[in-house]
């Protein structure tokens, strides 16, 4: 009789191992305006992706995501991939050349000191 109930907790235990986990993290993301924060929380409007608010004035995306279906990297790439910079991926230029004049965030005297 202990077989099936040892049975029965390996299955519940692989289980669990397998399950996703969704995580809070914070990202430094770089833009200066009302419509960088629309295009980077846009941008993110992704499956895994839960929550992505993205604060103008500290330059910080606090993001709620599932690790099992998308990573850390990929979000990374994602805000990249719109024309913003993260601390891990840097937009490429034609893309950041496409951005209005108000979010040349590379452009601007006033974050050269907080973008390196």
């Amino acid at each position: 009789m202990k077989t099936p109930i040892v049975l029965l907790l390996l299955v519940v235990s692989t289980y669990s191992f397998g399950q996703s986990k969704v995580v809070t993290t914070n990202l430094k993301v770089f833009g200066n305006c009302v419509m960088c924060k629309k295009r980077i929380e846009t941008a993110l409007d992704q499956p895994g992706i839960k929550k992505a608010v993205w604060d103008v004035k500290s330059k910080n995306l606090e993001v709620v995501y599932n690790t099992s279906k998308i990573s850390l990297q990929k979000i990374n790439d994602i805000i990249a991939a719109a024309g913003h910079d993260t601390e891990t991926a840097k937009a490429k230029e034609e893309t950041y050349a496409l951005l209005p004049f108000c979010c040349l965030y590379r452009d601007h005297e006033m974050n050269m000191n907080d973008h390196k």
